[in-house]
């Protein structure tokens, strides 16, 4: 099985859940695939993405299964993609204090050009009050490597520390259903059963 992806906390739930995967970054032009979406909901265009994730490698790859994934974040009716700066970032997380982050992640495991099995999940994650204090010290803590993360924040470091409450899946937050995905690769025989 291949993981198109390099996040590595998607690799660390794959090591820690014991699945054999080669992990192989996809190149996917994320806007291009969102924009065909316009007006979609957000499962739908995080389960989308990570069926062109899977989709890109997949051909490559045809006797493999491939496994993509992708999270996206909305909160309060907004959608935001990864803080491309620090003062982004910034922006992001001022806008997200007392608010609730909807957080989208979607998975999709693919067969040459046959999708196989796709699913979406929400964890709803309750972003407590953040002073301008403390948002400037949790940057020089975390920056650049909350960076590559949609919402700001890495749930396994310092990122717990911004929210009050989150309701959902462990898994979901960390960006990928993990249960229904070793649902599926028990059902396409990559674990046992």
């Amino acid at each position: 099985m291949i993981l198109a992806s390099k996040s590595a906390s998607r690799r660390a739930m794959l090591d820690a859940a014991g699945v054999p995967y080669e992990a192989i970054p996809a190149d996917v032009d994320e806007r291009a695939v969102e924009a065909s979406l316009e007006g979609a909901a957000p499962g739908e265009v995080g389960e989308a993405l990570a069926v062109a994730k899977a989709a890109a490698l997949a051909n490559a790859h045809p006797d493999a299964l491939v496994l993509g994934s992708d999270s996206l974040v909305v909160v309060g009716g907004r959608r935001f993609d990864k803080p491309d700066s620090r003062e982004a970032a910034a922006d992001h997380l001022r806008f997200f204090s007392g608010k609730v982050m909807e957080l989208h992640s979607g998975a999709a495991i693919l067969r040459g050009d046959g999708c196989e099995w796709s699913h979406a999940d929400c964890a709803r994650l309750h972003v407590r009050e953040l002073s301008y204090s403390f948002i400037e010290s949790y940057l020089d803590a975390e920056w650049p490597e909350v960076g590559h993360c949609v919402g700001v924040f890495r749930i396994e470091a310092l990122g717990v520390q911004l929210f009050d409450h989150i309701e959902g899946d462990q898994f979901t937050v960390l960006g990928m259903p993990l249960l229904p995905v070793l649902g599926a690769l028990r059902e396409l025989g990559v674990v046992e059963t």
